[in-house]
């Protein structure tokens, strides 16, 4: 047999990184994006042409898948987790900074999210805003088209009204008819103090289905069939987040 006989292997994406078959789906990736060895995607995951999941990166599907769109770089040790009964969505060419954590939330294109900050449940970041190091963008709120929340401020509210993280009276008041305890964990705000327990055992019971998981092998990384796109130009533009 000459070697031109051998068969072809199939192509692999994300080799050595953690692939986690959940809920009895598997991440679907592009084969042109990249996927760190040490990053985790978890159950229904799908990662579109050209992006990048960089090392450390946990992207789960925890009952709600996560898209994440085309040319999208999401950062060292970023948390995206897909949730029940809310989009998660990070639109094409979006940034997400290291150590960022979104959660059932929508990111549109063209926006960027830095370094530590969070996004809560319901919340949309509209096309082209951005949430700085270490902001709070608080649950079931929209900072709209060209809007940036400052360092470590706190957003809440449609459209989201920015503080100060010193001004707690004026955070209370807007945290609370946003129903953070409602839209996380569907339970009152006037039972939070009373059904912690209850919540998180049932979330502990939600999680158990994880014993039923099983890795990826490599060699079963393989490439999902999505529409190309033509390749971005190759620049070192790599800066703090």
């Amino acid at each position: 047999m000459s070697a031109d006989e051998y068969p072809v292997p199939s192509p692999v994406v994300g080799r050595g990184a953690v692939f986690v078959e959940h809920r009895l789906k598997s991440p679907q990736v592009s084969e042109s994006a990249y996927i760190a060895p040490t990053a985790v995607l978890a159950g229904d995951v799908t990662v579109g042409p050209h992006s990048r999941v960089l090392f450390g990166a946990v992207i789960t599907a925890e009952g709600g898948p996560v898209q994440i769109g085309a040319n999208c770089v999401i950062m060292e040790n970023t948390v995206i987790r897909g949730v029940p009964g809310q989009e998660t969505r990070v639109g094409d060419d979006a940034l997400i900074g290291p150590h960022a954590h979104l959660t059932g939330c929508v990111i549109e294109g063209g926006s960027r999210i830095a370094t530590g900050a969070v996004v809560f449940n319901g919340a949309r970041i509209e096309a082209g805003a951005e949430v700085e190091f270490n902001a709070v963008v608080y649950v079931n709120t929209v900072v709209p088209s060209g809007v940036a929340v400052p360092m470590g401020w706190f957003a809440g509210g449609q459209p989201a009204e920015l503080v100060a993280p010193g001004d707690w009276d004026r955070i209370r008041a807007i945290m609370g008819p946003l129903d953070y305890p409602g839209t996380v964990f569907g339970v009152g705000a006037s039972d939070t103090g009373t059904a912690m327990s209850d919540v998180a055992r049932r979330y502990a019971r939600g999680l158990a289905l994880h014993h039923r998981d099983r890795i990826v092998p490599d060699q079963r990384h393989t490439p999902s069939h999505q529409s190309p796109q033509p390749k971005p130009d190759v620049q070192d533009v790599s800066a703090e987040m």
